[in-house]
């Protein structure tokens, strides 16, 4: 999964390889592994990379299909505050729900986004 996403992110910012490998400081035939899958970014590398794509590494590793760094902190943030009706805590089960649809309507406008 990794091997597409770095693969995809790269050449939807119109970047080669090798400027890839130089903004992370490493050789070319380095960075080739990643995307052909015969090696994996080490977690500095890999949140680099992040950095670079301003993506999560949970997108990167393939964890989320939700591109955005912050959405997850930030939809935690909100759901800890979202009482119901009665004023007591949301369920985990509704709160399961909120996150489920509001991560399908940001991967929605991320989509459209791309498009």
């Amino acid at each position: 999964m990794i091997q597409e996403r770095i693969k995809a992110l790269r050449l939807k910012a119109k970047l080669t390889q090798k400027q890839i490998a130089e903004k992370l400081g490493i050789s070319i035939s380095y960075y080739s592994q990643w995307e052909v899958g015969k090696r994996t970014p080490a977690s500095n590398n890999l949140q680099k990379l992040a950095d670079i794509y301003d993506v999560s590494t949970d997108y990167l590793l393939g964890n989320t299909d939700i591109k955005s760094k912050t959405l997850e902190t930030d939809l935690n943030k909100t759901l800890d505050t979202v009482r119901s009706f009665d004023g007591k805590p949301i369920t985990d089960a509704d709160r399961e729900t909120i996150r489920e649809i509001l991560k399908r309507r940001q991967l929605e406008r991320e989509q459209k986004a791309d498009n």
